[in-house]
């Protein structure tokens, strides 16, 4: 199958097209090629945008975790990210998609859009009804539909040995081509590491020098200490936005998960959240709701988890994932935080 790249690239300053330009070219569930066009993105209407990253691939929760699809012809804007007015308030915060229909380059003249086929005059009104779909199992909750939750149709099945998604990364500018490089040797090598039958410890030396000399830190990962049965610990920092604080070593984060990296519940991703320990980083927000991707029900947390500013999945390290350009944030429980003064070290980011 074809891929269809986006016809813009990192960098490129775009304008949003007009309320009712989109609306021409979504279809009665208010989406374009699979797509959903959110009420959330309707602000943005208008407004000058720099591009961000190509979304020519993206991680898929809704069937099997952590998969991934391709999409076709949209892109990131500035990091713009869904605030959930429309979805119940959801906090997940997720990083909005856009078709290149939905845009135009900004010294490309106004132009009318394709309207869909027997699109007669799709409302805002239309838009916001298609936020919700049938209810779950509890019949009392509302059951959303966002990009997040049907984005399985939103894209094709997508191999993380394609070799093309690595060269569109580069071609798109999302990445360069030392980072891909790095990436993807250290992602073969952790592969290696962990599947080769013989010479396991050779290969495991061979991975935790080669991940020290790229990246000065050794291989991202952890082994839950909690044995099975035994109540995960609990501890509340009553962090707030804007507060700081410091994430403890992987070493005391051990001690706090089980044998499936969990603590009640939420899951520390070792290749992904590894990399920011030791480092000292400015809550975003605390985090009480968010829309499971797989049902579309709400989630209310009963111990609320804390987000930071710059603190997302990088791809860099997630198996399957790498270069996945969704920079999911990462949820952190207080038990594996603790507070801090002072800004932010100069070396804070995801390494």
């Amino acid at each position: 199958m074809s891929w269809r790249l986006s016809r813009f690239k990192v960098g490129d300053v775009i304008v949003v097209r007009s309320q009712a330009e989109i609306l021409q070219t979504l279809d009665s569930q208010g989406r374009l090629e699979g797509l959903q066009f959110m009420p959330e993105m309707l602000k943005y209407c208008g407004q000058r945008l720099r591009v961000s990253a190509v979304a020519h691939k993206t991680c898929d929760w809704t069937r099997k975790p952590g998969s991934m699809r391709r999409l076709n012809t949209a892109v990131h804007l500035e990091t713009l990210r869904c605030d959930g007015s429309a979805h119940g308030g959801c906090e997940a915060e997720c990083l909005l998609i856009w078709k290149d229909a939905w845009l135009r380059a900004e010294k490309e003249p106004e132009s009318a859009v394709a309207a869909r086929p027997g699109n007669s005059g799709f409302s805002a009104e239309q838009l916001l009804r298609c936020t919700r779909k049938e209810s779950g199992a509890n019949a009392a909750s509302p059951c959303y539909a966002c990009q997040a939750t049907e984005i399985h149709g939103a894209g094709t099945p997508l191999s993380p040995a394609d070799p093309w998604q690595y060269i569109n990364d580069v071609r798109t500018g999302n990445r360069t081509l030392g980072h891909t490089s790095r990436v993807v040797f250290l992602g073969l090598m952790r592969w290696t590491a962990q599947h080769i039958p013989f010479g396991y410890k050779l290969f495991q030396r061979l991975n935790e020098a080669a991940h020290k000399r790229m990246t000065g830190r050794g291989t991202p990962c952890a082994h839950g200490a909690v044995p099975a049965g035994v109540p995960t610990p609990t501890e509340s920092l009553d962090l707030k936005e804007g507060d700081y604080a410091r994430i403890k070593s992987v070493g005391q984060i051990e001690k706090t998960i089980d044998a499936k990296w969990k603590n009640r519940g939420l899951t520390f991703d070792p290749e992904e959240m590894a990399p920011y320990c030791g480092q000292v980083v400015q809550v975003r927000r605390r985090v009480t709701r968010i829309i499971d991707e797989k049902t579309g029900e709400m989630l209310h947390m009963k111990q609320p988890c804390i987000t930071f500013d710059g603190v997302f999945c990088t791809g860099d390290f997630a198996s399957g994932r790498l270069n996945c350009p969704k920079a999911i944030p990462s949820y952190w429980r207080e038990v594996w935080l603790e507070k801090a003064n002072g800004p932010k070290s100069p070396d804070s980011g995801a390494g």
